[in-house]
């Protein structure tokens, strides 16, 4: 089978195409891809890397308010409408899947028009202004957080197939987390993260959280920083703390974060779609602290929906500080009920085989088709 994977400008819309086209890769060793992707975004970078086929087109994203940037604009949507179709006549796809951001408008529109079966996935439970837009064409719409498929009203074809990111960390090794780490095997350990580039807010209560936790109580604390944070936040926890002590890591980034994630005991972080994908698939109770900066407050919504499940304690970040961080972490790590409780909720909305129904779905598009 012949795929064209497009979405970009966070990990967040790139790794789920990602996932799709390893699955795709195990089913069928055969299976051909192109990547069409934004000139200035991510994954420009990060496409490459997998060894995946990468095109872009140049594009940006509509302003929310008037602005002569809007004209701009359109005539970038529609010069990258004509430039997709050009690359999808050359490509031959059988199928198109767009998993978020403004790229995915002129790619999919492009094969839309064309007569090629597509497919948008949207990982957030409020969808995002391009997958609102797409969902009137694309032959089939797939969320992320079941019961929010009515967010859809126009189009063709919806289905809930969960996030296909979580399907990625289904194998990792805990041991290779704990060994990565430098912490004994089946260690508790509590994951304390604020997205790739870090979170100042986060950082700050991380700082502030510190001197409560004492000794650990046999407890190891992974603080990751972002890599433009970790000078300073080290800096201020020797100074608060004297020096770091054996509980607490303090590191820039992980690159191997889904083998961290499995030996992870409870996780406080962002409610970014792909990654509340991962810590359900693998059953983690969190702490979420949705940033307020995003479109929509969607990262609220996300986290929300773990919170009524009993799978997340939310905090808010105008409610934050280091004792009430610490406060939500030791109500969780400190009983081994509530924490097990907590587990199991995550688990049982954790959509572990969430990229074979994906990849399902592309081949009955594609069958159509042919």
């Amino acid at each position: 089978m012949r795929i064209v994977l497009s979405g970009g400008g966070t990990g967040g819309h790139i790794y789920p195409a990602v996932a799709v086209a390893r699955q795709l890769e195990s089913e069928d060793s055969e299976s051909t891809f192109l990547y069409i992707g934004g000139t200035r975004g991510l994954e420009s970078k990060l496409v490459p890397q997998e060894n995946i086929p990468f095109k872009s087109i140049d594009i940006t994203g509509f302003r929310r308010k008037l602005s002569m940037d809007n004209v701009k604009t359109v005539m970038r949507f529609l010069k990258g409408v004509k430039a997709s179709k050009e690359m999808l006549r050359e490509f031959k796809p059988d199928v198109v899947i767009g998993t978020g951001g403004y790229v995915c408008g002129p790619v999919v529109y492009a094969a839309s028009r064309l007569g090629i079966p597509t497919l948008i996935h949207e990982q957030n439970a409020i969808p995002g202004l391009t997958n609102r837009f797409l969902s009137r064409y694309a032959s089939t719409v797939a969320v992320s957080f079941e019961g929010t498929e009515s967010a859809f009203p126009g189009s063709k074809h919806v289905i809930y197939t969960g996030n296909p990111r979580a399907t990625t960390v289904t194998t990792a090794s805990p041991q290779r987390g704990f060994a990565s780490l430098g912490i004994p095997d089946n260690s508790t350990v509590v994951l304390v993260v604020g997205g790739s580039q870090g979170a100042k807010a986060i950082n700050k209560a991380m700082i502030e959280m510190a001197p409560f936790v004492g000794k650990g109580n046999g407890v190891h604390y992974v603080y990751v920083t972002g890599e433009p944070y970790f000078e300073d936040t080290r800096a201020e926890l020797r100074q608060k703390l004297g020096s770091t002590p054996n509980w607490l890591h303090v590191l820039p980034y992980v690159h191997n974060m889904p083998e961290v994630l499995a030996c992870t005991s409870l996780i406080v972080n962002r409610a970014g779609a792909s990654f509340l994908a991962e810590i359900t698939a693998l059953g983690i109770p969190s702490v979420l602290i949705p940033s307020p900066n995003v479109t929509n407050n969607h990262q609220e919504a996300n986290a929300r929906q773990l919170e009524r499940e009993g799978a997340a304690v939310v905090l808010l970040e105008k409610d934050l500080n280091g004792k009430a961080l610490y406060e939500a972490v030791q109500a969780i790590i400190g009983t081994e009920a509530v924490r097990q409780k907590m587990s199991e909720a995550s688990k049982r909305l954790g959509k572990r085989d969430s990229a074979a129904i994906v990849t399902n779905e592309l081949r009955r598009l594609a069958s159509k088709q042919s």
